[in-house]
């Protein structure tokens, strides 16, 4: 069972680099590992469960978080329309998206950072998404708003980018161009 002990915090090397295509169909351990993250979301998101193990509630985590370089995500939320998404996913890509960008008005927050960093991250309103499920089922997700969002967090940590990295350093509650809030 993954715990906050396994997730590595920002400072680690392996926060910031590229992670490594996995090869395809998955190994059983890729696939096991990639269940115990989607299992540490639901985990996270049950208040008996994340009481008893310290857990802090998370919508994503991505293999890099847990010290592994891999290009493996895991999501699991509920985004504003109640549509739910609850998805390991090996080799996620972003094939396109809108010029239109979006950024959540609370900021956004990280399991690999314990601190508050204030700010708006602009994100890209819609992506369309393509990646191989846990059953080794090639998947396409359009997304939008919340959900784009999420999706966006996590393919970046497999791109050794951090949501600060976006923050406007001199501004950072400038409301990004061409963007829209969501509450």
């Amino acid at each position: 069972m993954i715990t906050m002990k396994d997730i590595v915090r920002e400072g680690n090397p392996i926060l910031n680099k590229v992670a490594e295509e996995v090869p395809l169909p998955a190994s059983a351990s890729d696939k096991e590992t990639l269940e115990e993250m989607l299992q540490y979301l639901k985990n996270s998101q049950d208040e008996e469960v994340s009481s008893k193990y310290g857990l802090r509630p998370g919508v994503g985590l991505a293999a890099p978080q847990i010290g592994l370089s891999k290009r493996m995500i895991a999501v699991h939320f509920d985004d504003l329309d109640d549509k739910h998404y609850s998805y390991g996913l090996f080799n996620p890509k972003i094939v396109s998206h809108s010029v239109e960008k979006a950024y959540l008005s609370s900021g956004e927050g990280c399991l690999s950072v314990d601190r508050e960093i204030p700010g708006y991250v602009p994100r890209y309103a819609r992506i369309t998404v393509k990646a191989v499920d846990l059953d080794g089922n090639e998947v396409k997700l359009r997304l939008r708003g919340y959900a784009a969002i999420v999706f966006q967090h996590e393919i970046d940590h497999l791109n050794g980018v951090m949501f600060y990295d976006y923050i406007n350093p001199e501004n950072p509650f400038e409301a990004p161009e061409n963007a829209k809030p969501i509450e």
